[in-house]
């Protein structure tokens, strides 16, 4: 038997975040990080709870990549002021670190008998999806730790693209091919279903119709609303097909690197769509059939498996070209000497990885070595 978990409420467009006016709460924590106070993003949810009359606290001390000190941190706040509501305003790390701050005081606090807070996700980058899914990210030294559990979910997702039109050029490109990503990696998964396939598909020609457009003119707000609608849908595609490789190596490259995690994907996918397809071999996987299908969705050459995972590779270069974004590892400014030191380590972390199992190849440490010195020299894979 299979399952696809349709969760939580999804409420979308201009006017979203006034669906906080039907919310009753008597005490609310509004987790979110300094930018989102500095820019007053914070204050239009304040605003409206203090309308309401319900008492608040902000808790803005979330940094990108949270760490499990900053999890500590966050279940003490709770621990001593529980609210009735818990609502995240912010990018992928702000959700993810709510997630694990109520997650981990329910398991470590369980004498208390406390109902677990309603949950509320407000996302203000169009990236990781985290307002739909089970997952949340959460670092213990240089490497981060991937939870999977379904309390995980928000109750309500709120997707309003006012809160992401001043996005900058470079984040927009970052966190639209972590879309990207998320969205082939769900559709080739061991754990793809027609359902999760549906969703994968949508995404895809959304991300290549809207992103180059939010990146150039970030005030377009139906080309912002589409990337922030894609975003859930990648999320709600992977939350239940999960991931592959190439997260699995993004997530140990950033962790050790500190290298932006949709960046992380961005130079890391097409070497991994290239090992799923078996591209410098026979190119005949299950996984090449599907990459040509999102080829021949995109209307590119796709007459054969090859042709269709060579389109979709070039496709992929192009949209990162355009915007301009780094071609490979080395242009992050790593020092060679130093990746390759690292390299063992990020090669088992990426084994150990929550996301490698459903990955549609099965990988050796030794692909997966061959994988990141592919990614740090940027030759563009190229078809025959």
């Amino acid at each position: 038997m299979s399952e696809f978990l349709l969760k939580p409420r999804i409420c979308f467009g201009q006017d979203a975040l006034s669906v906080l006016n039907e919310l009753s709460a008597r005490s609310v924590l509004l987790v979110t990080d300094k930018a989102m106070v500095k820019f007053g993003l914070a204050g239009r949810v304040t605003q409206l709870l203090c309308q309401r009359g319900i008492a608040w606290q902000v808790w803005d001390d979330v940094q990108a990549d949270p760490d499990i000190a900053t999890v500590v941190r966050g279940m003490k706040l709770m621990d001593n002021h529980y609210p009735d509501l818990v609502i995240a305003l912010g990018g992928g790390s702000v959700i993810d670190a709510a997630k694990a701050v109520i997650f981990a005081l329910a398991q470590t606090c369980p004498q208390a008998h406390r109902p677990r807070p309603s949950f509320v996700a407000i996302p203000t980058t169009s990236g990781t999806g985290s307002e739909v899914t089970a997952f949340s990210v959460v670092k213990a030294n240089e490497e981060k730790l991937v939870l999977v559990d379904a309390s995980l979910l928000p109750d309500i997702a709120i997707l309003d693209p006012t809160l992401v039109a001043s996005v900058p050029p470079a984040i927009t490109a970052d966190t639209g091919m972590d879309v990207l990503c998320h969205a082939i990696e769900a559709y080739v998964s061991r754990a793809a279903s027609d359902f999760s396939d549906a969703l994968a598909e949508k995404v895809v020609q959304q991300v290549f119709r809207y992103l180059p457009t939010c990146w150039r003119s970030g005030g377009d707000l139906q080309a912002r609303e589409k990337m922030h609608n894609a975003s859930c849908m990648a999320g709600m595609a992977f939350t239940n097909a999960s991931l592959g490789i190439t997260h699995s190596l993004a997530h140990a490259l950033g962790g050790v690197f500190r290298v932006p995690h949709g960046r992380a994907n961005a130079l890391l996918m097409a070497e991994a769509v290239a090992w799923n397809a078996d591209f410098h071999g026979q190119c005949d996987t299950h996984a090449a059939q599907k990459y040509s299908r999102l080829a021949h969705l995109l209307d590119l050459p796709a007459s054969t498996p090859r042709q269709g995972v060579a389109s979709l590779l070039a496709a992929i270069q192009a949209l990162k070209d355009e915007m301009n974004m780094p071609v490979c590892i080395s242009d992050t400014g790593i020092e060679p000497f130093e990746f390759e030191r690292r390299l063992p380590e990020m090669v088992g972390q990426a084994l150990r990885d929550s996301c490698t199992p459903t990955n549609p190849r099965a990988p050796a440490p030794n692909a997966l070595t061959e994988l990141y010195r592919r990614a740090w020299s940027g030759n563009p894979v190229q078809g025959n």
